[in-house]
């Protein structure tokens, strides 16, 4: 069984910063909101951090839920202030699935349609650009749904129930390009469009997931780093994402305490969280990491 699964009461290895693992491990596999940025600005230390890294010569891979292209989120990345050199490569879960729209070998693809009603944020379809696909404006004309983003705070899982309900009485399968359930806003979290997905298949659809945690966005990244797994470490701040897709590929992972969990840790980013508060916590966890840290820091939170 993969270490990182929550199959004991052994608490993570709490760590000051990245260094400790600097020490250990030759390949990064990075998430970005929640431990880099808060998608308005980055962390305290955080492009500090990617620097000392990249200095200890270590090869970092930054894998996102994001359902926009790769190239899209290098640049949102650019303008937070972290230049392409900190990192290898940028893995999108938008990215992989529009491969697997314009290869369509896997099955699930090979019957699908051409005419797409994409759910997004702002009307984005940028993602499926060039794909030859037609986008339906109902699912009354559509083959099949395509979930990149869903407009949260503004309209939440509930705006979408009726949506959801006709699609799945019509037989669309769903695509979804952004698994991540919650999201870490300026003003806290907010529901991501997984739960849409998630909602999708409790309704009775069927839906093809793209992104973390599932296993092949982390095969990818260890082609990317071209490193064994037992050299590669996983950080992440969202168990069911980060910890629990580490463990599908056997690599360790290390939590960010002040990440999307902070409120249950009983902290604020750059607490650290006592031992009772994980033992409550990890106790009812899908998963378990092997490190803590307080936040994706060298050395420890800036003062």
């Amino acid at each position: 069984m993969p270490h990182d699964r929550a199959a004991t009461g052994v608490l993570p290895e709490t760590i000051a910063g990245m260094s400790a693992l600097a020490e250990r491990f030759d390949g990064f596999v990075l998430d970005q909101w929640g431990v880099l940025h808060n998608g308005v600005h980055p962390y305290p230390g955080a492009i500090d951090c990617l620097q000392r890294l990249r200095v200890a010569g270590k090869k970092v891979v930054i894998v996102t839920n994001s359902g926009r292209r790769s190239d899209v989120n290098q640049g949102i990345m650019a303008r937070l202030g972290f230049a392409e050199y900190l990192y290898d490569q940028m893995i999108t879960a938008g990215e992989d699935a529009r491969r697997a729209l314009e290869r369509r070998e896997d099955p699930f693809y090979a019957t699908l349609g051409q005419r797409c009603y994409v759910i997004s944020r702002d009307d984005d379809h940028s993602v499926l650009e060039g794909v030859g696909l037609t986008f339906a404006t109902d699912v009354e004309s559509a083959d099949f749904l395509f979930v990149i983003g869903m407009d949260s705070p503004r309209r939440l899982l509930a705006d979408y129930e009726n949506l959801l309900a006709d699609a799945v009485a019509r037989g669309l399968p769903l695509i979804c390009a952004n698994p991540d359930f919650t999201r870490v806003t300026t003003s806290g979290t907010t529901e991501a469009p997984g739960v849409l997905a998630r909602r999708y298949a409790e309704l009775g659809g069927r839906v093809c997931w793209h992104g973390k945690p599932h296993r092949p966005i982390y095969e990818s990244c260890l082609r990317a780093l071209g490193l064994p797994a037992s050299r590669v470490v996983a950080v992440g701040d969202s168990v069911d994402h980060d910890i629990v897709g580490a463990a599908t590929v056997n690599i360790a992972s290390a939590m960010i305490a002040g990440g999307i969990h902070a409120e249950a840790l009983g902290i604020a980013w750059g607490g650290t969280p006592s031992s009772m508060a994980q033992q409550r916590f990890f106790a009812s966890a899908t998963a378990r990491p092997r490190f803590l840290a307080p936040a994706f820091t060298w050395s420890g939170p800036p003062s």
